[in-house]
C-alpha cells in the first residue's frame, strides 16, 4: 500500500468539521471571468430582500428555459452559464443581487449601439424583482487590431460629457467613463485593450463592475444622513434646555415628572434614528473599504488632463462617508448625553424621595412619642382599673372568710390589701412592658 492510500485512509478516520468542504468551496464561489476582446457587457445591481431573491431565482430559471439552456435546480451564491454568444452571471450579496450579461458577437463602430442586454428575451429584464441601484454598460474594444480614437471622438460616445480616464495595469488598458446616467438610463464604461490577456481583462472588468456597484451602494447612506442631520440639531437643543433646567436652582426644577417624560420622549426619538440608520451607516463604511481596495488593485496611471478613477471617486465619495460617520457619531454622542442627563434626573428624584422619607420618618417619630405618652397614660389607668377590680375580689374573699367564722377586721384587712394589690399590679404591668420592649429590641438587632 503506497503512502497516498495510507494518508487517504488516515483522513477518513479523522473527525471532519461539517463546514470543511463549504469553506474550501467559498474561495471558488465567485471565479473571475475570462473575457475576450471585443465584448459588450451590461451590469445591474438590484437591491432586494429575501422574498425578492426567491422571486428572482424563479425568474432566472425562466430565462434559462427561454434561452434553451440548463435550468438550475437550486439557488447558488454565483450562477454563470453560457448561451451561445451570450453569457449570464448572477451573484447574490447581502442586500443586493448583481446581474452581468456579456455579449461576445457582432461588430459595431459605435461601442454602445449594442449592449449585453440587447439579446435578452423581450420583457424579461423588466420582470426582475427589486430596485436597481447600479445599471451601466461596459464596452471592450481591442486596441491591438483597431487604433484608439482621439479624445474628442471618445467624448461623443459619452454625449460630450466630461470624461474620467485611467490606464490600469500599468498602462496595458485605457478606461473611459463619465460616472453619469445617459439618455438610455444607464452609465457607461469604455475599455481599450492594449496588452491584456483574456484572463487579465476578466479581472479588470470584475474590478470595474465592483467599483461602480459598491460606489453607489456606499452613497446610499448620504441621503439618510442629510435627512437626519436637521433633526439632530433640534434634539440637541432640546437636551441642552433640559440640562439647563436640571442645573437651575430654586424654581427651575419643580415638575420632575414632566422633565422625565420629555427626556424619555427624546431618548425614544434618538433610538429610533439609531435603529433606522445603524445598518446603513455600517454598510457605507464596509462598501467604502471595498471600493478603496478595488481601486488600489487597478494600479492605474494618470491620463494627462483627466482625473483618474481613484482621484474622482475618493474626492467625492470620502466626504460623503465622513458625513455619514459624523451623523452616526452625533447620534451616539446624543444617546450618551441623554443617559447622563437621565442619571442626573434619577439622582435628583432619589434625593427628593429621600428627603420625603426623612420628613415621613420624623413625622412617624413624633407620632411614636405621642403614642408612647398616651401608652404610659393608659398604663396608669390600666393599673388603677386592674387594681380596682382586684381589690373588689379581695373584698369578696375577706367577706367569705368573715362569714366562715374567722375573726378579722374587714375594713382593716381591706385597707392593708389595697396598697399591696396596687404595687403588685404595677410591678407585673411594668415587667410585661419590659419584656415586650426587649423582644422589639431583639427583632431590630436581627434586621
Amino acid at each position: 500500500m503506497n503512502s497516498v492510500a495510507l494518508e487517504s485512509r488516515d483522513m477518513q478516520q479523522l473527525d471532519m468539521h461539517p463546514l470543511r468542504e463549504s469553506l474550501y468551496e467559498e474561495m471558488h464561489s465567485r471565479p473571475f471571468q475570462v473575457i475576450p476582446s471585443p465584448a459588450r457587457i451590461s451590469h445591474l445591481s438590484v437591491q432586494c430582500d429575501e422574498a425578492d431573491k426567491r422571486s428572482q431565482f424563479g425568474h432566472l430559471q425562466q430565462l434559462c428555459e427561454l434561452l434553451g439552456g440548463d435550468v438550475p435546480e437550486y439557488d447558488q451564491p454565483c450562477f454563470q452559464q453560457q448561451f451561445g454568444q451570450l453569457q449570464v452571471r448572477r451573484e447574490k450579496h447581502m442586500e443586493f443581487v448583481s446581474y452581468t450579461f456579456i455579449w461576445l458577437g457582432g461588430e459595431h463602430t459605435d461601442p454602445f449601439a449594442e449592449t449585453g442586454i440587447s439579446h435578452l428575451p423581450a420583457g424579461w429584464l423588466e420582470g426582475i424583482a427589486g430596485q436597481v441601484v447600479a445599471g451601466f454598460h461596459l464596452s471592450i474594444e481591442d486596441a491591438r487590431e483597431n487604433p484608439e480614437p482621439s479624445i474628442p471622438e471618445v467624448k461623443q460616445y459619452f454625449d460630450d460629457m466630461r470624461l474620467v480616464g485611467s490606464q490600469p495595469n500599468q498602462g496595458c488598458a485605457q478606461v473611459w467613463t463619465s460616472f453619469r446616467i445617459h439618455d438610455d438610463g444607464y452609465g457607461r464604461f469604455l475599455i481599450y485593450n492594449r496588452d491584456l490577456s483574456d484572463s487579465q481583462q476578466g479581472r479588470l472588468v470584475q474590478r470595474l463592475l465592483e467599483i461602480e456597484s459598491y460606489r453607489l451602494m456606499t452613497l446610499l447612506g448620504l441621503p439618510l444622513a442629510r435627512s437626519i442631520s436637521p433633526q439632530l440639531q433640534s434634539m440637541d437643543q432640546q437636551l441642552a434646555e433640559l440640562t439647563q433646567i436640571l442645573s437651575a436652582d430654586g424654581e427651575g426644577c419643580k415638575d420632575e415628572q414632566e422633565l422625565l417624560g420629555r427626556l424619555t420622549e427624546l431618548a425614544a426619538q434618538v433610538e429610533a434614528y439609531r435603529a433606522r440608520s445603524t445598518f446603513r451607516f455600517n454598510a457605507t463604511n464596509a462598501y467604502q473599504d471595498l471600493v478603496l481596495a478595488r481601486l488600489s488593485e487597478l494600479r492605474e496611471d494618470e491620463v494627462s488632463g483627466h482625473l483618474t478613477l481613484n482621484e474622482f471617486i475618493t474626492r467625492r465619495m470620502i466626504p460623503a462617508v465622513k458625513t455619514c460617520r459624523a451623523v452616526a457619531d452625533r447620534l451616539e454622542d446624543l444617546s450618551r448625553r441623554i443617559d447622563r442627563v437621565s442619571d442626573m434626573l434619577r439622582t435628583q428624584v432619589e434625593l427628593s424621595i429621600q428627603e420625603q422619607n426623612q420628613e415621613l420618618l420624623s413625622s412617624m417619630d413624633r407620632r411614636s412619642k405621642i403614642q408612647l405618652m398616651m401608652q404610659h397614660t393608659v398604663e396608669g389607668l390600666s393599673v388603677a382599673a386592674i387594681s380596682y377590680y382586684t381589690i373588689g375580689l379581695v373584698k369578696i374573699f375577706i367577706g367569705v372568710l368573715y362569714d366562715q367564722g374567722l375573726e378579722i377586721d374587714k375594713s382593716l384587712a381591706l385597707g392593708i390589701s389595697m396598697p399591696l394589690v396596687i404595687v403588685a399590679v404595677a410591678l407585673i404591668t411594668r415587667r410585661i412592658h419590659s419584656k415586650f420592649n426587649k423582644l422589639a429590641a431583639e427583632e431590630a438587632d436581627k434586621k
